[in-house]
């Protein structure tokens, strides 16, 4: 199969569709032209797929053709495309060719690099269509960016994937392995992100949207990917536009008191800095790939319970690409200037100052320090025990791999204020520390402060009951009702059997 689509070029997915006579319908297509529409012309016998080509570039026709939108540029625009244009292929076809024609239509509304080339470059792209004559109808929907710097290139790119979207809805919706990645074909990733994806309707009724975008990440469309509390995929820029952030990671495997006292602690103080005061806040829990992937292999009931444990005590989920923070502070920085935070534990700022996850970078720590702190950014850093330091060594953290943290006596906190790194990086640590790019989390619960989601894990598979006290009621009876992370109920003992009395 890998060997046939490599002979798929661009023109040839789009005669293909063209050569089959039951697939019928329209393109309608705002902004960057009608370069979708002008690949299936140039591939030839257009005329037999195309009911309707369109292109409604003026605010006025648009609204007056589809109705009003919040944004032109947005899902709910492509939403009212699609519902308009079905709608007239079936007032105007479906007497006349609906018992021989799979009716669909493919719209995108798209901003593509302006004159001045100082705006956003991306697009919502959407087919809805039937699988059989009269059927109901199933909608895939993305959100792309272009990479291109020149504008032709990114209408070119467009037109390629709004092609590869459409050849994939037809002939690769059952095979998600083979249609994700072929979103890409004859473009790469350096040209076109696709960082949200939905499928919906009977044909997907298989489907969960969740792992989709989770392949998104695992076959690099995109760097990050985001979940609400309800499941739901959301688009990044929807959410995080122009809001302070502030970001917990961590494997949540399964979620335990740590992170939730962490988190709302973090959060407290997050509230009370002076330039995130009155702002909207965006409040998110990030698992990366390198975490789902520990073991080799991704494995999907295992990610879907962490995501669906989340979203029961009502946590926005992202999962990204990005193993270094500065990364991550960078990804935000596509979508706001405001504040962001990140709450953290003392083993994860202990990794944070381990050197060797810098030698790529020309510039070492400092250069991933300079990008992490810039244009404000702050670590909340909430403490650890040194017996349960100890202990988190033990478990399969050699201490080799981590600066200094030890020669505390067993009962000592140790702090953002107190933590030793390498001699060599102590001058550093002390102007973060003066500068308030690095601040102790207060007013956690100190009877947290022994708890190890990967002890808890183990309580769980050893059937071990003291860790239900671990984690949140809600998290517990989640864990218990539906079988996760090894989790067996207990089996009741059979009444024993009484003996008759001897006689």
């Amino acid at each position: 199969m890998s060997e046939q689509k490599d002979l798929l070029t661009t023109n040839r997915k789009a005669l293909t569709i063209n050569l089959d006579d039951a697939k019928y319908g329209t393109l309608a297509e705002i902004g960057a032209g009608q370069e979708v529409a002008r690949v299936f012309f140039q591939a030839g016998g257009a005329a037999g797929t195309i009911a309707k080509s369109i292109s409604a570039y003026d605010m006025t026709f648009s609204d007056a053709i589809y109705g009003k939108a919040p944004r032109y540029v947005s899902r709910e625009r492509l939403t009212l495309m699609l519902n308009h244009e079905f709608a007239l292929l079936k007032e105007r076809l479906d007497e006349k060719r609906g018992d021989r024609s799979t009716f669909f239509v493919f719209a995108d509304t798209v901003a593509a690099k302006n004159f001045k080339g100082t705006n956003e470059c991306h697009g919502w792209l959407g087919i809805r269509f039937q699988t059989a004559p009269h059927s109901e109808t199933s909608d895939i929907f993305i959100h792309v960016r272009m990479w291109d710097k020149d504008n032709v290139l990114q209408q070119e790119a467009l037109g390629i994937v709004g092609v590869n979207l459409i050849y994939g809805a037809f002939y690769l919706r059952d095979q998600p392995e083979q249609f994700i990645p072929s979103l890409a074909d004859h473009l790469g990733t350096d040209r076109i992100e696709v960082d949200m994806l939905q499928f919906t309707g009977p044909a997907f009724a298989h489907i969960d949207n969740r792992l989709m975008s989770l392949l998104l990440v695992k076959h690099g469309l995109t760097n990050a990917v985001m979940f609400g509390a309800d499941g739901s995929v959301l688009q990044p820029s929807e959410i995080l536009y122009k809001k302070a952030i502030l970001v917990e990671r961590g494997s949540f495997r399964p979620v335990t008191h740590v992170n939730v006292d962490m988190l709302n602690c973090a959060c407290a103080q997050f509230m009370q800095e002076p330039v995130v005061k009155g702002k909207d806040i965006v409040v998110l829990m990030e698992i990366t790939m390198n975490n789902l992937l520990v073991a080799g292999e991704l494995d999907a009931k295992d990610f879907l319970a962490r995501v669906d444990l989340l979203g029961d005590i009502g946590h926005t989920v992202l999962i990204s690409n990005y193993s270094e923070y500065y990364r991550l502070t960078q990804y935000f920085r596509r979508y706001t200037s405001e504040m962001i935070g990140v709450a953290m534990g003392v083993n994860n700022l202990l990794e944070v100052f381990n050197e060797k996850y810098y030698e790529s970078l020309p510039g070492g720590i400092l250069e991933s320090f300079g990008r992490l702190f810039r244009n404000a950014v702050k670590l909340y850093i909430y403490p650890m025990q040194q017996a349960a330091y100890d202990r988190y060594l033990a478990s399969g953290h050699p201490a080799s791999d981590h600066p200094v943290a030890t020669g505390y006596a067993a009962q000592v906190l140790i702090t953002a204020k107190n933590l030793q790194v390498p001699e060599n990086l102590r001058n550093l640590y002390a102007h973060l520390m003066e500068n308030h790019y690095l601040d102790c989390i207060v007013g956690f619960d100190s009877a947290f402060l022994n708890i190890f989601s990967r002890d808890v894990l183990q309580r769980i598979k050893a059937s071990d009951p003291t860790w239900e006290k671990l984690v949140p009621a809600p998290i517990a009876a989640a864990i218990k009702q539906r079988g996760l992370f090894g989790y067996a109920a207990p089996v009741a003992k059979p009444a024993p059997v009484p003996v008759p009395a001897a006689k």
